[in-house]
């Protein structure tokens, strides 16, 4: 039997524990040309919010009754006459939030579990990590001695963007929300300055913090955050949008950027990144996000739950930042 998480309406602001619903169905037998996954993890993100929402977007929604959009790794256990793919391959897909997963093999790419731990690729060497490689590099175009600021500095892609840019010689400072977090930048990931918008007054901070101004700002937040970060800006600044937190939940108008003539005083760019627009180059950025985790000199840390059935109280910690790094939920 397969447990099935299923959208079963469209929420309103925060997602009530109703906004899906758990099955059990029968597990089938893969057709020819397909294959049978058991999933072993699954990726929470972020973007799952916006994917819930029957809007223009990047992707098409979920639709009601079905399985919960979800990234995840697991084993083939079976397979039809697959061109690609055996039996005991280790395979990263768009599964969803469910047990089993039968599939043609579409969107879907074998690793290497002796390489790294299953959940690594869910993380830094997977989607988030590939968003923070080319939002840093091909968006920002980052450059040696460039001042860095990064807002939700301890997630899953923000910590990579911190260490991406400290690799290429900038001064990175991150912004997170509690003590604990804005350590693990500095002490562990090796980021220049902290600032905990918890306990610190975001435009004081970054007076004391950034005093020469910001070359590049990588949102991940919006609201405030993102108004305070654009008085900031140096000429020729490149903000790059990632995400925007904050806002997802809004049951009202989202807070925009307010100080956006800043943008117009110094000459800057503002431009919005959706990591599938460079799919077709995930295999270089994974040999070099490789390389860099051999030699020691990039790290992650994923955030490991366990059982289907805990998804909800799992899911709430993205929006309450109650986790560190990549959010993952173990399946079996």
């Amino acid at each position: 039997m397969n447990k099935q998480l299923i959208l079963a309406k469209r929420p309103v602001g925060l997602p009530e524990e109703d906004t899906w619903r758990l099955e059990t169905n029968p597990i089938v037998a893969p057709k020819d040309g397909e294959v049978l996954i058991k999933h072993h993890y699954i990726s929470l993100d972020p973007a799952m919010r916006g994917w819930m929402m029957d809007r223009k977007s990047y992707i098409p929604p979920v639709e009601i009754g079905e399985v919960m959009r979800a990234g995840a790794i697991g084993i083939v256990i079976k397979e039809n006459n697959h061109p690609n793919f055996k039996e005991g391959d280790c395979i990263v897909s768009w599964g969803g939030v469910q047990q089993y997963e039968i599939t043609t093999g579409e969107n879907c790419y074998k690793v290497d579990e002796n390489v790294a731990p299953m959940p690594k690729y869910l993380g830094a060497l997977g989607m988030p990590g590939m968003t923070a490689y080319f939002g840093i590099l091909e968006v920002a175009k980052i450059k040696e001695g460039d001042i860095v600021l990064i807002s939700g500095a301890a997630g899953a892609v923000g910590s990579i963007v911190g260490q991406i840019a400290k690799l290429k010689g900038c001064t990175v400072i991150g912004i997170a929300g509690g003590k604990h977090k804005c350590d693990y930048l500095i002490n562990d990931l090796g980021f220049d300055a902290a600032i905990d918008y918890k306990s610190e007054d975001i435009y004081k901070a970054l007076d004391e913090k950034c005093p020469k101004g910001i070359d590049v700002y990588f949102d991940n937040v919006g609201g405030e955050i993102l108004n305070a970060a654009l008085t900031k800006i140096r000429l020729n600044a490149r903000i790059v949008i990632c995400g925007a937190i904050s806002q997802y939940n809004n049951k009202e108008n989202i807070i925009g950027p307010s100080n956006y003539l800043s943008l117009l005083v110094n000459r800057a760019t503002m431009q919005g990144m959706v990591v599938l627009d460079y799919s077709k180059d995930y295999s270089k950025a994974a040999m070099d996000m490789g390389m860099w985790m051999m030699q020691g000199k990039l790290t992650s840390k994923e955030d490991i739950y366990e059982g289907i059935e805990n998804f909800y109280e799992t899911f709430l910690r993205l929006f309450s930042g109650e986790k560190m790094g990549k959010l993952v939920l173990k399946v079996i």
